[in-house]
């Protein structure tokens, strides 16, 4: 007879307990080969993936009415987090999409919805960012100009 116990730790554990170089044909071999990956999966989506070159105005933009607003730390560390969080989801976005491809390159009902769900995580992203922003940057905004 199994024991409650035992079965939820081993449940619990499984995971860890896979060898990743087992399975991947690459694994980084330290903390520098990490970053080269991590930078060139970043030089990646800028070449590549349209909506990162409009992402890098649109932060850049933002960026520079912070500054011309004089928004306070605590505003500046919000539309930080909010901006990375949108990048952040583009990047995954595009990494469901390129494993969806791999897996199933003719077409298929769930992989469409793997594709459309990591695409709305990008809109939802997007669209709180946006709010985010007037929150933070509209009511400095408005006095600047007058309102």
């Amino acid at each position: 007879m199994a024991v409650p116990g035992k079965q939820l730790l081993d449940t619990l554990t499984s995971t860890m307990r896979i060898d990743p170089n087992e399975y991947s044909m690459i694994t980084s071999p330290n903390r520098i080969k990490s970053l080269e990956y991590a930078l060139a999966g970043w030089l990646y989506m800028l070449r590549h993936q349209k909506n990162t070159r409009l992402m890098s105005v649109a932060s850049m933009v933002v960026f520079g009415m912070a500054l011309w607003l004089q928004i306070d730390l605590a505003g500046w560390a919000v539309l930080i987090i909010t901006i990375t969080i949108v990048w952040m989801a583009e990047f995954m976005n595009a990494a469901v999409e390129a494993v969806v491809n791999l897996a199933s390159p003719e077409f298929h009902p769930m992989a469409k919805v793997a594709k459309d769900v990591a695409a709305a995580a990008v809109l939802l992203g997007a669209v709180a960012s946006v709010l985010v922003g007037l929150l933070i940057m509209g009511p400095p905004l408005l006095n600047k100009l007058g309102f």
